[in-house]
């Protein structure tokens, strides 16, 4: 095994919108610090925020996980990025506490930006799996995957040798 697997201090994915949210583009990297990772989001074209009305959903904010394989093959394109998998959960943990459960994304005219803490990983454990950022917003409860609804965009995690 080469020293890209076993040394890998930052990742980055570079997300794309599927076909269902074209316009979506950005960028998510990843840092070790101590005790933990930094996760920093900087995404645009999300689409615009749209609240529940009778039994749908609303638009935003956006479901944002790490899924188990890096695959973002579109596949079927009303049901994207499903080869992705499901969330990352590798200590086998309910919804709302995997690894891969990340805070939603709040789009300020398409735009979210924001920098968060985990301690639930090391960059090199999440290098190789997806992002993906979902249509509606995770409920934090619902198992296994929080009712996030549709995939919207996929990138995958890649070590950025720093």
């Amino acid at each position: 095994m080469s020293n890209y697997y076993h040394y890998c201090p930052a990742a980055i994915a570079q997300i794309t919108g599927g076909p269902l949210a074209p316009q979506i583009r950005g960028m998510v990297t990843l840092r070790n610090v101590p005790g933990g990772v930094i996760v920093s989001v900087n995404i645009s074209g999300l689409p615009p925020y749209r609240p529940a009305e009778n039994n749908d959903p609303p638009i935003g904010p956006h479901g944002f996980h790490i899924h188990e394989f890096g695959d973002c093959t579109v596949g079927n394109p009303n049901d994207p990025f499903q080869a992705a998998g499901g969330h990352w959960n590798p200590t086998n943990q309910p919804h709302g506490n995997h690894a891969g459960d990340f805070p939603v994304l709040f789009s300020n005219n398409g735009i979210a930006m924001m920098t968060f803490f985990t301690n639930k990983f090391t960059v090199r454990d999440a290098v190789g799996k997806a992002i993906i950022i979902h249509e509606n917003p995770d409920d934090y409860r619902s198992q296994p995957a929080g009712n996030a609804g549709k995939r919207l965009a996929c990138g995958v995690i890649r070590c950025a040798f720093s």
